[in-house]
């Protein structure tokens, strides 16, 4: 299981109980983790962290889960035939467009101008309710900078490269999950992946935004695990 920008692998807490008891899980905690590694994002090739974390897994995984910009990060991988142990994938809030014509100033604004909102929805499903608006923000803003202007690009770079991808050859079943209210990867982004993978199934949560698997456990669990028992061979 693979978190998201500024996440850690707690993102997967609610997740582990409900998940099937015959799995044995393994949670990484990545160089873009909410409290920072220096340096990860000077790394060009970030996906390269992503094949560290799969590779520390003794006998390496079945299945990765990867969420937002990790599942960016797996999916670049798959399309390079980089993991080719893998046998499914779960991608829990990618981000996706297929065609370069489909970004254009406006979305680089939006994702530049409105960073601070996005990581402020990680941090009030995570907040105890005591924590004041206020302090929300201001933590949101601290944890963009340390993001910082490298990282926002890594993950919008990753977002750049998604038409450029070659799905046609990650032939492994997936399984696509967003949230109807994710104001970072929009349900058109979920439904458009799923579209371009030839063996994918997708489903946009009502009431979720852009972390299913805290907002919506049990219905996130439940999709794993149905995909798990029935998508998956072997």
């Amino acid at each position: 299981m693979l978190h998201g920008l500024a996440g850690s692998a707690s993102s997967w807490r609610e997740f582990g109980p409900l998940a099937d008891s015959g799995c044995e899980l393994w949670a990484a905690d990545l160089p873009w983790r909410g409290e920072g590694f220096g340096g990860w994002a000077q790394r060009h090739d970030a996906s390269g962290w992503v094949l560290d974390a799969v590779a520390a897994v003794p006998g390496g995984p079945d299945v990765v889960i990867a969420h937002s910009f990790s599942a960016n990060m797996m999916l670049t991988l798959l399309a390079q035939h980089a993991v080719p142990a893998v046998r499914a994938a779960v991608f829990v809030a990618p981000f996706y467009r297929p065609a370069v014509e489909d970004f254009d100033w406006q979305t680089i604004s939006y994702y530049l101008n409105n960073f601070h909102e996005i990581l402020l929805e990680g941090i009030k499903v995570r907040a105890n309710s005591r924590v004041r608006p206020d302090v929300q923000l201001d933590m949101a803003l601290k944890v963009r900078e340390r993001v910082g202007p490298c990282g926002w690009t890594r993950f919008f770079d990753a977002y750049l490269q998604t038409p450029t991808l070659s799905l046609d050859d990650v032939t492994i079943p997936c399984l696509v999950v967003g949230g109807d209210q994710d104001p970072a990867s929009f349900p058109a982004d979920s439904l458009l992946l799923a579209a371009a993978l030839p063996r994918a199934e997708v489903h946009v949560l009502p009431g979720s935004g852009h972390f299913p698997m805290v907002q919506h456990p049990r219905e996130f669990a439940g999709l794993v695990n149905s995909f798990l028992s029935i998508g998956v061979p072997g």
